[in-house]
This record gives C-alpha cells, structure tokens and sequence, in this order.
C-alpha cells in the first residue's frame, strides 16, 4: 500500500536514485558529475540539478546525463521535466535499460498508459532477458491493465530467475489476493516473511489473508508486528475494524443487554406510576 508516485518510484525494480555512468563515459572525469551524485545521495536534489544543467551544452547527446536529470527533476516532483530529460536520453540511445525502465514507470503510474508501459518494459525484457526486475515491472503493468494471467506469468519468470526476492514473492502474492486465491497468497507471504519478516508489503498481504479467510486472531497478530515497527496510523485502524469484527458478538451482546435492561427499568418506573 504505497503511498504516492513518489514511493512507488522509490521501490521500482530496476531504477533507483543514485545514478552512474559507463566507465568509459566522459561524465566520469567531470567534477560536476561526482558532485551531483553526492548531493543527491544527501537529500539535495536542488543542487544536484545545479551541478549537472552546465554538462548539458558539453555533452548534449550523453544518454546517461539525461537520465540523471530525469531521476533529480522526480525528486524535485517535476514528472513533465524528467519525462523530457528521459526521452532525450533515449533519443541518443534508445536501448538505454535504465532510461527505458524510467519511462514505462512514467506511462503507467502519471499517465495511466498500461499498454505503453507493457511495450517499454518488454523492450527492456529483449535487452536483459535474464534481469528479474524486468519481469517484476511488466508484471506490476500487466496487473494494473487487469491482465492478471499475464501478470502471474511475469511474477512467475521473476520467481524462475530469483527465487528467494522478497519483492517477487509478495507481488505475486498480492496478485493471488486480487484473484481470491487465499492459499497460493499465504504461500507466498510466508516465504517472504521467512527471508525478512519485518517486510512490509508481505506483512499487509498476510493480514489481508488472515483477514478473509477468517483467522481475526491471526491478523490481528499480524498487524501488531505492523504496528510496533510503523507509526502508520492505518494500521491501528485496521486493527480495530477487525477487533470489531472477530467480537462482534460481544458487542452485540451487550447492546442486547442494555436494551432490555432500559426497558426493564423503563417498566418498573412505569408500574411504580
């Protein structure tokens, strides 16, 4: 349950915010070039955009440059800029892995393109065949297009390439969830959680699970692990509404109880005129 483009950028598979250039790059030699990069790794996007924009008069057609700026003008919250960045790096090289990873995440999360996103990620597929973060990402596309077959097939590839990622296993478990498939799911959360059992996403999948298939103990359970390591106020929330669920009887019990007592008392009154 990621919130904003923003995070969901911050965990896409194969594209992060730190930025390097090929070995035998010029950019490597150049002071600005190091300079953004630190910056960046400190939280100044501002003055990373600062030290790169003079490289762009010495190096125009530097595919690796622009993608750069693409990820800094994000963090800047600017999609329009990096979008444009991103299509210039392309046009110096269009099997630009990274650069191409960025723009099929662009066309699905800010323009809701599922089908264009589908054809960048499949390209980078061609490029890397045996990348598991390919997969992951066709597989994110695939399911928001609501072509979950397609998107299991995908998950499962990643899965046939890396399987122990953490970030595959609760993907795919959350696309069981989608299509009701409440063991396959648990199957999946629980191998997940046996690698990282603080895992957030396969933490959430596990309650969902538990939640449906009417184990209220056990999801609670699970989103106290949640709670105790997230201050997110949801949780809590949800902790409740199944609290009021897995004791509604109670509940209902005492509302029963305080009917009939206030009419017992409300007749009494009455007899004692």
């Amino acid at each position: 349950m990621l919130r904003g483009w923003l995070a969901v950028l911050a965990v896409l598979a194969g594209v992060s915010f730190s930025f390097a250039a090929d070995s035998t790059s010029p950019l490597v030699k150049e002071k600005q070039w190091e300079e953004a990069r630190t910056y960046l790794a400190e939280g100044k996007a501002a003055e990373a955009k600062a030290a790169l924009e003079p490289l762009l008069a010495k190096y125009p057609d530097e595919p690796d440059l622009h993608y750069a700026l693409a990820l800094i003008t994000l963090r800047l919250r600017d999609p329009g800029a990096a979008e444009r960045f991103i299509k210039q790096a392309l046009a110096a090289n269009p099997d630009h892995v990274q650069a191409r990873t960025l723009l099929g995440w662009i066309e699905l999360e800010i323009h809701g393109n599922a089908d264009a996103a589908i054809k960048d990620y499949s390209k980078v597929i061609e490029l890397r065949p045996n990348a598991p973060d390919a997969y992951l990402n066709l597989g994110a596309a695939y399911k928001k297009k609501g072509e979950l077959d397609k998107a299991l097939s995908a998950y499962d590839q990643a899965l046939k390439l890396a399987p122990d990622s953490i970030i595959a296993l609760s993907n795919r478990g959350w696309l069981f969830v989608a299509q009701q498939k409440w063991t396959e799911a648990r199957r999946d959360f629980e191998q997940a959680l046996k690698s990282n059992p603080a895992d957030e996403g396969a933490l959430q999948g596990m309650a969902e699970v538990l939640e449906k298939t009417r184990d209220y103990a056990g999801a609670q359970t699970t989103l106290s692990r949640l709670i105790s390591q997230s201050s997110n106020f949801v949780y809590w929330l949800e902790w409740g509404r199944i609290g009021l669920i897995r004791y509604w009887w109670v509940w209902l019990l005492t509302a029963l109880v305080l009917f009939f007592k206030g009419r017992f008392y409300r007749a009494r009154s009455a007899s004692n005129g």
